[in-house]
């Protein structure tokens, strides 16, 4: 069994940005967090834009999916994401998730359709393959902090400091392919291994 998911991989600069965000985050809000709060911030080098989570999963069936992902994906063009927006799940009351997405207009226009698209097409490929449907609907977003304790002390904090209400400018993320990727656990946190590759096509038509 391999502990699996399918993801896109976030370019250097790209990378760079999100850290800047991150740590310009982590100076302004954690000071004032109290000591009842435990926040685990993610490094950026571990992060990636995780598109299908499949979990444990028999080898033969990621390796099965290599070919019907990849046909998929090609019928698909390459979509920029800006990402400029801060939130939190699954309210900024009592957050367990700090994250970095684009703008709902974004998701709502024309690029976010097209995205969600391109997830739905996935989606289906993975369920023909025997793995259980997703229920939680697709959302990029990439985390950038998560809360263990004390959620209700860093929900004042971003309510009084407006964090989350202020436009960042992190950059595009482009998504050229997809990525299967293998999880494995250790001690010190996930170690992640690239598994294969499928390219979307190049351009929009």
């Amino acid at each position: 069994m391999i502990r699996a998911f399918l993801a896109v991989e976030l370019p250097p600069d790209f990378r760079a940005a999100l850290s800047v965000i991150q740590q310009d985050l982590k100076r302004r809000l954690e000071p004032a967090f109290g000591r009842q709060a435990r926040v685990s911030w993610v490094q950026p080098a571990s992060m990636h834009l995780t598109v299908r989570f499949l979990g444990e999963t028999p080898q033969e069936v990621i390796e099965s999916l290599h070919a019907v992902v990849s046909e998929v994906v090609a019928n698909h063009h390459m979509i920029e994401v800006p990402f400029s927006r801060l939130g939190s799940f699954p309210r900024i009351q009592q957050p367990r998730v700090l994250w970095a997405g684009p703008l709902e207009s974004w998701e709502q226009g024309n690029h976010g359709q097209r995205l969600q698209a391109l997830y739905r097409a996935v989606e289906e490929v993975c369920r023909e393959a025997g793995l259980a449907a997703e229920v939680r609907p697709f959302s990029p977003h990439l985390t950038l902090a998560r809360i263990k304790e004390g959620e209700r002390q860093v929900g004042q904090v971003l309510a009084q400091s407006g964090a989350l209400d202020q436009p960042v400018m992190i950059g595009v993320l482009p998504i050229k392919a997809l990525v299967m990727m293998r999880s494995e656990l250790r001690p010190a946190g996930p170690v992640y291994s690239k598994l294969w590759e499928c390219p979307l096509a190049a351009s929009a038509a």
